[in-house]
């Protein structure tokens, strides 16, 4: 498997990315991970559809929580054709506990935790913390990738209006 230095920092300190690059251009991987503990999503599930993808380290932290509940927000204007969907390593009930208390109801919470298949395809699984590094990836209907984003600093938030022109774009 890839590994990639030099891309992102957690807290000041060099992590390193392990799998495939995925850039703007690009056909986007196919994926599986999990809405439950055995309700397993593809990407390819949604495919003509424009898909957010926002990826982050675990809702349990400060950044996390406000980039979810900011797509959440942006969500609701973007129409049925517009999926976002917030993928990290937590555990699918401590995603569900998230959102209920949270009342997100624009984005669909998806746990990579099986495997790690999504973040080996993305190239986003950060080896030394075990988790998923903040990204956002946006495909458009033909399943090309067309914004890609990796945080360079974890503890920062993602370029939300890049994502959402990049979205707008592909509609």
């Amino acid at each position: 498997m890839a590994e990639h230095k030099g891309i992102v920092t957690f807290k000041g300190q060099p992590v390193t990315l392990v799998g495939d690059e995925v850039k703007v251009g690009d056909a986007a991987p196919d994926f599986t991970v999990f809405k439950g503990l055995n309700d397993a999503v593809r990407l390819s599930d949604v495919k003509g559809s424009v898909v957010v993808l926002s990826v982050a380290p675990s809702v349990d932290t400060r950044v996390c929580a406000a980039q979810l509940r900011a797509f959440n927000k942006e969500a609701t204007a973007l129409g049925p054709d517009v999926k976002v969907w917030f993928v990290t390593l937590d555990l699918p009930f401590a995603l569900g506990r998230f959102i209920g208390a949270e009342g997100i109801q624009n984005v669909t919470t998806l746990s990579d935790y099986k495997d790690r298949e999504f973040g080996e395809k993305y190239g986003v699984y950060m080896k030394e913390l075990g988790l998923l590094a903040r990204s956002t990836f946006v495909v458009d209907r033909k399943g090309k990738v067309v914004f890609r984003e990796i945080v360079p600093e974890m503890t920062h938030e993602p370029d939300y209006d890049g994502a959402m022109k990049a979205v707008r774009a592909a509609l």
